[in-house]
């Protein structure tokens, strides 16, 4: 593991500090992180050294530019001010498809003591909420931090941009498309396991995704030796029809808030009398079951042998499943086709799905063969 880059994030979890410790080691953790390290490691995740937990002490002078950071978010009530406080770095955008472009952006008067950020530009679109409640539920490790929403001098109307932590790894999407060969299963279940954790959260904080796929999960860090080190987080929840955190502006036509990613949707969202009662925790179960095919897939896209949407439309409400990937195993595909039960009532929720992941690894965990001692 690498010391990051970003002096206010924890080199383990990726996340601004809390409650900084210094280590044997000379480097700073978040003390929960770095304890539960040492438990299970005994070394320094950075220089491989022995380190304690008798040792660790607090790194005040990082816990005051975190509550100094934090309290210049708070002063600002998190509205910020193109070309006042935060500016679009030059060049081209980082990423532009229909009704959403990503720019890579700085702080003003200087990136120092400060995250990177992004700008996340979506057309056609306004804010249900205050600014503090797109802060306040991004507040998870594994979901996007959102520093605030970001207003220009007589800009357009019609659009809204979030400031965004940036995720230096990309997509998932791109990280499976770009590789020769597909990700090793335990990658697979550790990258799950993560986003199911976000999407709890997002449940029981009453907030249906809508857009779930691997597009939509950012890469913060990837080590393909030790599953365990990588960390990647959800992002663009709430960008779909009846969203309660978003509305359309009546200005423009088409917007991501009404387009309908129908090769990833269950069977009630595509039906012909869809309603916003039926945007619920268990139709993003089922977008969660085609992220988790895509993945193993390596970005495929589903349905590949069909061109036509209305086509897959009809399959999907008739009950018809996606065939299992040849890389994946077959305990482990038995808990995705869970996630396509055509009723909703009968796929679990997504505390039941973690669950059930948990499960089949303590199996597999247990089950493994002891190594021999001669």
């Amino acid at each position: 593991m690498k010391a990051s880059e970003d002096a206010l994030l924890c080199p383990i979890t990726l996340e601004l500090f809390c409650n900084p410790v210094v280590a044997q080691d000379g480097h700073t953790y978040e003390r929960k992180a770095i304890e539960e390290w040492i438990r299970k490691n005994g070394r320094s995740p950075i220089t491989d050294q022995q380190i304690s937990l008798e040792h660790l002490i607090p790194n005040y002078a990082m816990k005051k530019m975190i509550d100094h950071f934090e309290s210049s978010l708070d002063s600002k009530n998190f509205q910020y001010t193109l070309d006042v406080d935060v500016k679009k770095k030059k060049g081209r955008p980082l990423f532009q498809t229909f009704g959403k472009t990503i720019y890579s952006a700085e702080w003003l008067p200087s990136n120092d003591g400060r995250p990177e950020i992004i700008l996340l530009k979506i057309d056609g679109a306004r804010a249900n909420k205050e600014a503090s409640f797109y802060v306040n539920v991004s507040r998870h490790p594994h979901i996007v931090r959102t520093f605030g929403l970001v207003h220009e001098d007589d800009g357009d109307r019609n659009s809204i941009m979030l400031l965004q932590e940036y995720a230096s790894e990309g997509s998932l999407y791109e990280l499976l498309t770009e590789r020769k060969k597909a990700l090793d299963e335990k990658i697979l279940i550790e990258i799950f396991c993560q986003v199911i954790d976000a999407m709890s959260y997002l449940s029981i904080n009453n907030i249906v995704h809508g857009d779930l796929a691997c597009r939509n999960v950012l890469v913060f860090r990837f080590d393909e030796k030790n599953p365990r080190n990588i960390v990647v987080k959800v992002t663009d929840f709430g960008l779909s029809r009846y969203s309660k955190i978003y509305s359309q502006t009546t200005a423009v036509g088409k917007t991501t808030l009404n387009i309908i990613p129908k090769r990833y949707c269950a069977p009630e969202i595509l039906s012909t009398n869809v309603t916003a009662n039926d945007y619920t925790e268990k139709s993003d179960v089922y977008s969660m079951g085609i992220l988790m095919w895509e993945a193993y897939s390596r970005g495929a896209l589903p349905w590949t042998n069909i061109e036509n949407d209305d086509d897959v439309v009809r399959r999907v409400r008739n009950g018809d499943i996606l065939p299992k990937p040849a890389n994946c195993s077959p305990q482990y595909w038995d808990i995705i086709t869970k996630t396509w039960s055509k009723l909703p009532n009968q796929r679990p929720t997504f505390d039941q799905l973690k669950q059930l992941f948990q499960d089949q690894l303590y199996q597999t965990t247990t089950s493994a063969p002891r190594p021999s001692m001669f």
